[in-house]
């Protein structure tokens, strides 16, 4: 597969996930907010800008509707939904040979819904059903994908871009909880306290999946095992990197280049970190640190995927 290929892919699958990601959390914490009133407005805001990696424009100034607005609508706001379903759009053009007619299709719709008129005025009405529509269609190009695209190459750099982006993203939000949520003791548990797991869990839409596990005891160690450890739950860090795994080993064994000892190292490593290490050990340790490890290691290795799949020199491909 050409790099130019494989690059648009893997960033359409990227940029999809980013703006499913920010749909999600803004979602879950303007609900939060209406449950909560002011009181905690503010820093509930800024939590959500952290984990979404801190714009300068994303800075709190206490009008809500405004700042939420430009989240879902400013077009140059790298963070915004629209700028990302527009360079996931722009990424799909470029290959449109290479995805099917369906795919391209259910992209364009969702491309025009989030540009039409009508989307603002429901967002003026409903912010929950304008986030939820946005949901929506970014899960019918999924589920299209997986339906009408051949599972060859192309469609596992689409899958890579999905699992990097997610377990990136998921690492960044607990990393964001670690200070407020998960060094509070038992007497500190609260109403308030509650409702913050909760919206967690909710920001990976494993609220019900965790409940099937632990019942619906919510607390921050299980929170934490669940989406740091679970092998089963498609949001759960260690299901996102095996993943990650299982498409570069397919990639190599369609016809595509072996990954070089590097890549697989770095995959490697980082999907023992989270198959060899029990909840107990993080815990006793230091849980802001082991997260923050898990995000330098997606880094690593989309810079090694980079490197190696998509600014490779001719010289290291005619070498293999």
């Amino acid at each position: 597969m050409l790099s130019r290929v494989a690059d648009s892919l893997y960033w359409m699958s990227r940029y999809l996930e980013r703006a499913e990601n920010t749909a999600r959390q803004l979602d879950v914490t303007m609900s939060l907010m209406l449950d909560g009133g002011g009181a905690h407005a503010r820093e509930r805001w800024q939590r959500m800008a952290a984990a979404l990696g801190n714009a300068v424009g994303l800075a709190w100034d206490g009008s809500l509707e405004a700042m939420a607005r430009k989240l879902v609508f400013d077009r140059l706001d790298p963070l915004s939904v629209t700028y990302c379903v527009n360079a996931a759009r722009e990424n799909a053009r470029q290959v449109r040979e290479e995805i099917s007619t369906e795919q391209w299709q259910r992209l364009n719709r969702l491309f025009h819904q989030i540009h039409s008129p009508h989307a603002q005025a429901q967002f003026g009405s409903s912010v929950s059903d304008t986030l939820a529509s946005i949901i929506d269609g970014i899960y019918l190009f999924k589920g299209t994908t997986d339906t009408t695209m051949i599972h060859g190459q192309g469609w596992q750099f689409i899958r890579l871009g999905r699992y990097l982006e997610r377990a990136y993203s998921t690492a960044t939000l607990l990393e964001v909880y670690q200070p407020d949520l998960f060094h509070q003791t038992a007497e500190a548990s609260t109403g308030h306290l509650y409702l913050e797991l909760v919206g967690l869990l909710r920001c990976c839409t494993s609220f019900e999946a965790y409940c099937q596990v632990y019942t619906a005891d919510v607390a921050p160690g299980r929170i934490l095992e669940f989406l740091l450890l679970n092998r089963d739950f498609p949001h759960a860090i260690r299901y996102c990197v095996e993943g990650v795994r299982d498409a570069v080993q397919s990639i190599q064994q369609s016809g595509g280049r072996r990954p070089p000892g590097e890549l697989t190292a770095a995959i490697g490593r980082l999907h023992a970190m989270l198959g060899f290490t029990t909840i107990g050990e993080i815990l006793s340790a230091d849980p802001a640190a082991f997260l923050h490890t898990i995000r330098e290691q997606c880094v690593h290795i989309h810079e090694l995927i980079y490197r190696y799949y998509v600014h490779y020199s001719i010289q290291s491909a005619l070498a293999v």
